[in-house]
């Protein structure tokens, strides 16, 4: 008994190769925006009003101290450092938003240096976060 081959059409076969490639960047922006997106540091927020704004929960969020450091996450960075990286960001998502976590006895000076570093790099979408009045 003779067995006989078949022949395999090369269009119906799937070409891994590109999926593999946008996984690879999906991946990538994932592992460098995960970070960014919550903030590590214990700050004492301040309290304003009785209702909150949503819409900001996947903002990327900043933290300014006490003794005016600037955070991402849990690492501490230069406010230069801080808006070169979320430019870069801001490449692969044109409407990122921001989120400004300052504590209750961080210099309004320091907040507002963020801010406006953010708003002079062309963020539209930046705000300060608050705690809820009880």
């Amino acid at each position: 008994m003779t067995r006989r081959r078949k022949r395999i059409d090369s269009d119906s076969l799937i070409v891994m190769t590109p999926m593999i490639d946008v996984m690879t960047v999906l991946l990538a922006v994932f592992v460098v925006t995960a970070p960014m997106l919550t903030s590590g540091i214990d700050l004492d927020l301040p309290r304003a009003g009785h209702s909150s704004i949503s819409g900001d929960d996947h903002a990327i969020q900043i933290g300014v101290d006490i003794q005016g450091r600037y955070f991402v996450g849990t690492e501490q960075r230069t406010r230069e450092e801080i808006v070169e990286r979320l430019v870069a960001m801001r490449g692969e998502n044109p409407k990122l938003a921001i989120m400004i976590n300052g504590d209750r006895g961080a210099s309004y000076g320091a907040v507002m240096a963020m801010m406006g570093s953010l708003k002079d790099a062309g963020f539209q979408k930046v705000g300060l976060r608050t705690k809820l009045e009880n």
